[in-house]
């Protein structure tokens, strides 16, 4: 894990300092970006630069099948999120290259096949087994690259929700599976050394849209593995995707384009209203430590008691958003 950290640490900042050629890749500010000057975004090499080091030097014996599948999807997002980066590859093209690591997952075996809550588990039919996993594969891949839009915002999410994973794993005896997902985290820890705000350089496709198949595929394995119910791993995340798929629904209720470019997620929302990255960043940070915290700590607990756990995060999030509109409504009244 150090030695992710590290490796990731060095890469990144690297890339920020002497980044040249192909690896010189500017994020110029946009209609939804939050930053005003332009800024490298190839950090995400740094990150990948970390997992693949430390991940074949922890990695003794032979490999199971499934991670091989799995190392196959990371590189076939992380490749084709790459070239977005440096000279932008079509959505259609993107979307084929999503589909197809949701592909490789599940020739692999990953597979999202339980319905696993509180109240009840199910054993999904193969009919729904499939398009369930494309679904969580595709949509976490595209809302991991939507969250990145704010200083140390995906990187902070990576080391809380792989942190999490990490820490599911070993408490239900799946060392191996533990030291992948707290790789993943170290390596997103190095990067956050350079992407704190203000960041000197961000993760860009290569890096948002890679830890986003990171955590669909480590998500179903655990899960799969009967390490822990799959809604703990959606705990875990669930800053993220709340956020992103609220403001999905919301902006179809609005008859609004999903293609085009918008700041209407509830971090842009607050830092346009004016509480800042490093405020908004810290804020989120505690709700980040929050759900993976007692995402870790509920799955030891009876099944009336997750229930209860679940019904709360659904009421701290919908205060978020009523809170978030609050604090906008104030901006404005200032700003009258």
């Amino acid at each position: 894990m150090l030695l992710a950290f590290v490796v990731s640490a060095v890469v990144t900042r690297f890339l920020w300092m002497h980044g040249f050629g192909s690896l010189r890749i500017i994020d110029h500010p946009n209609d939804r970006s939050l930053h005003q000057t332009p800024v490298p975004r190839t950090g995400g090499l740094g990150v990948l630069a970390g997992l693949a080091i430390a991940g074949v030097t922890a990695a003794r014996g032979p490999v199971s099948e499934a991670w091989v599948w799995f190392a196959a999807a990371v590189a076939l997002v992380g490749v084709v999120s790459f070239l977005d980066d440096r000279s932008g590859v079509s959505p259609h093209w993107r979307l084929v290259a999503h589909l197809g690591a949701a592909g490789l997952l599940m020739a692999g075996g990953i597979l999202w096949t339980d319905i696993d809550l509180p109240w009840g588990h199910w054993r999904l039919p193969l009919i729904m087994v499939l398009p369930l996993t494309l679904l969580c594969v595709v949509w976490m891949i595209n809302l991991y690259n939507f969250m990145d839009g704010m200083d140390g915002f995906a990187g902070g999410m990576a080391v809380f929700g792989f942190g999490a994973l990490a820490l599911l794993g070993w408490q239900a005896g799946d060392p191996a599976y533990a030291a992948a997902a707290a790789i993943i985290a170290a390596s997103a820890g190095g990067f956050l050394t350079s992407n704190f705000p203000p960041a000197q350089i961000f993760l860009g496709d290569a890096g948002s849209s890679t830890l986003g198949v990171l955590a669909a595929g480590l998500s179903l394995l655990g899960a799969q593995r009967g390490l822990f119910p799959l809604w703990a791993a959606g705990l875990a995340f669930s800053p993220f995707i709340v956020d992103a798929t609220w403001t999905l629904f919301r902006r179809l209720s609005r008859g609004e384009r999903l293609w085009e470019a918008h700041r209407s997620h509830h971090y842009q929302r607050l830092v346009l209203a004016g509480w800042g990255h490093r405020k908004t960043l810290l804020y989120s940070y505690v709700l980040m430590a929050a759900s993976a915290t007692t995402a870790v700590a509920g799955v030891r607990m009876p099944a009336a008691e997750q229930a209860w756990l679940l019904v709360t995060w659904a009421g701290i999030y919908a205060l978020v958003h009523v809170k978030v509109g609050q604090v906008e409504r104030a901006a404005a009244r200032a700003g009258a």
